[in-house]
């Protein structure tokens, strides 16, 4: 079984130039937890994730170890969000994102994923975005194929 048989192709993705407040819009109002990054044709060039978004509201080492964790100015590191918004999305993207093709086999995409600790994961064709495979859609293509009698026994 291939991923391109249990991949969904219906996938929303961004442009290095897009704004963070239409991405942190996309993740907040759709559930999306990471978007892939695609070029103007269309191949992948990253992915953006919510902790990609967020990474910049946390403290930093020197933070803490300068003021103490206790004494972070929390409500201070709050308020930079505004600024992250007015970013481009290749200013805080994954530039080398992690993909699958969509003739792989579809469990040995499932070992990438895992191995990553990803619940899903950019398909691509000769560079090109062509779907997004998610561990949902792994477990239910191994059912349906079990279920229906599509996977031999051996």
């Amino acid at each position: 079984m291939k991923v391109k048989d249990a991949m969904s192709r219906s996938v929303r993705a961004v442009k290095p130039g897009t704004k963070i407040i239409e991405v942190a819009s996309l993740m907040c109002l759709h559930r999306f937890h990471g978007l892939p990054v695609v070029d103007d044709e269309g191949r992948l060039i990253g992915v953006i994730s919510e902790k990609d978004v967020l990474h910049s509201l946390f403290p930093t080492l020197d933070d803490l170890v300068t003021e103490g964790m206790h004494s972070v100015d929390l409500d201070h590191q709050l308020s930079l969000y505004k600024g992250v918004l007015e970013q481009n999305v290749e200013d805080l993207m994954a530039h080398t994102p992690i993909s699958v093709d969509a003739d792989m086999h579809l469990l040995r995409a499932a070992t990438v994923m895992v191995r990553h600790n990803f619940r899903r994961i950019p398909v691509v064709e000769g560079g090109l975005l062509v779907g997004m495979l998610s561990l949902g859609d792994v477990h239910k293509a191994i059912f349906h194929a079990n279920i229906t009698g599509g996977l031999k026994s051996r």
